[in-house]
């Protein structure tokens, strides 16, 4: 089909099939490109037919015409001006807007090769031209753990889960059962706390690779069979849609081997970094004890028996879901708050998952260089040398201030 069959078919039409190509997972449902890309596609469709812009702003259709934006309608023009739309109408930041204009090139790209367009007018120079020039930097990932915040923070998760072991495990022979229980939760919650938190710290994994993405079904989180205390070694589904092994260094081991002597999972299969959350884990419990046959008035006996769901989970194996990476920026947020740690950044007042992994970063490409950075983070050494160019700039500048040093001293 050609470009002109289908210049009368509307915009509308296209964008799920463009998602569906885009997504990840069965059907194309999951990925956050795709849920990314659609909440822009969506403003860019309202926008197209005059939902969104200023006051005087009445879409691309013609001023005689009463039907939705077709294909027919798409020229430079259309681009340019939304270009200028996110660029002025919104308050946006440069990188944002740039980021926001790819997904729309993106999809027309997408059109021209289905044959949707003739053109890929979004790429033109005269369409791009009103947007912001890019600095280079991605919104929000930025932020570096540095070598004191990641110390504060492991120090003080160590010591939480410390008081709370030596509580539970001090606790006298007639503590009524339900107290020993409550004692039982909260050291696996500090214990879980403080294992995520050391994970994150210390194997610059990507935290999309470590727990459960809701957009994407295949990252369902890390689970107990995919970690090797042994070898030093997890499992992990990467970023380029492959498992790869990543490596688990000594600051890690003993808090993932305390955890997991704490929980007892009773299955390999259980996830690492389970949720907590108490409704979650009710709804989870009921369902599961009704389908293997027990009645509502049993189900609440046994719920009764225990202080909280994720006891009775454990006893039971009623495998949970693993947190969330929304769940882990929650956490991070609380912890960094309690440990009272100082920060100084534009947009997170707290330090962000992937604070962590840029800040091993920092410290493997200044102790062994890019390539083996490169390796660690599972990234290629261009994309490594781009992101921590500052370093290279600053040894060059010693070099250069050096080399000023010896000159100045031989004249």
């Amino acid at each position: 089909m050609t470009p002109r069959d289908r210049a009368d078919q509307s915009l509308e039409g296209s964008l799920e099939r463009y998602l569906q190509d885009k997504g990840k997972g069965r059907g194309g449902d999951g990925g956050n490109y795709r849920r990314n890309a659609a909440r822009e596609l969506e403003r860019f469709a309202e926008w197209a037919a005059g939902d969104r812009g200023s006051d005087d702003w009445i879409g691309i259709v013609p001023d005689d015409v009463d039907r939705e934006p077709i294909f027919e309608d798409l020229d430079e023009r259309v681009f340019r001006e939304y270009a200028r739309h996110l660029a002025g109408d919104r308050g946006l930041k440069q990188n944002t807007v740039q980021t926001y204009y790819r997904y729309i090139s993106a999809w027309c790209g997408w059109c021209v090769n289905e044959g949707y367009l003739k053109a890929h007018y979004a790429q033109r120079a005269s369409a791009m031209a009103p947007l912001p020039e890019d600095d280079g930097r991605k919104p929000g990932d930025q932020q570096a753990w540095t070598s004191e915040q990641r110390h504060v923070l492991t120090r003080h998760v160590d010591e939480r889960a410390r008081d709370a072991v030596e509580a539970y495990t001090t606790l006298p022979e007639d503590t009524d059962p339900l107290d020993k229980q409550r004692a039982r939760y909260a050291t696996l919650k500090v214990a879980r706390d403080r294992a995520l938190v050391f994970v994150l710290a210390y194997t610059a994994v990507r935290v999309g690779e470590l727990l459960r993405d809701p957009n994407d079904p295949r990252r369902r989180g890390v689970r107990w069979e995919e970690i090797s205390l042994e070898d030093g070694s997890m499992d992990v589904y990467r970023k380029k849609q492959q498992w790869d092994a990543a490596s688990l260094p000594d600051p890690v081991i003993s808090p993932l081997r305390s955890y997991r002597q704490l929980m007892d999972p009773p299955t390999e299969r259980w996830p690492v970094f389970p949720t907590f959350d108490q409704r979650t884990l009710a709804e989870l419990v009921r369902e599961e004890l009704a389908e293997r046959g027990e009645r509502p008035e049993a189900i609440t006996e046994y719920r009764d028996e225990y202080a909280r769901d994720l006891l009775l989970a454990l006893d039971q194996d009623i495998r949970p879901p693993s947190i969330t990476t929304d769940g882990a920026r929650s956490i991070l947020q609380r912890l960094s708050e309690a440990a009272e740690i100082d920060i100084d950044h534009p947009k997170h007042d707290y330090l962000a998952p992937h604070g962590g992994r840029r800040g091993m970063g920092e410290v493997l490409v200044r102790a062994f260089g890019y390539t083996v950075a490169a390796r660690y983070l599972d990234n290629s050494e261009e994309m490594v040398r781009e992101r921590y160019s500052h370093i290279e700039a600053g040894e060059l500048g010693d070099v250069a201030t050096e080399a000023l040093n010896e000159i100045d001293s031989l004249t």
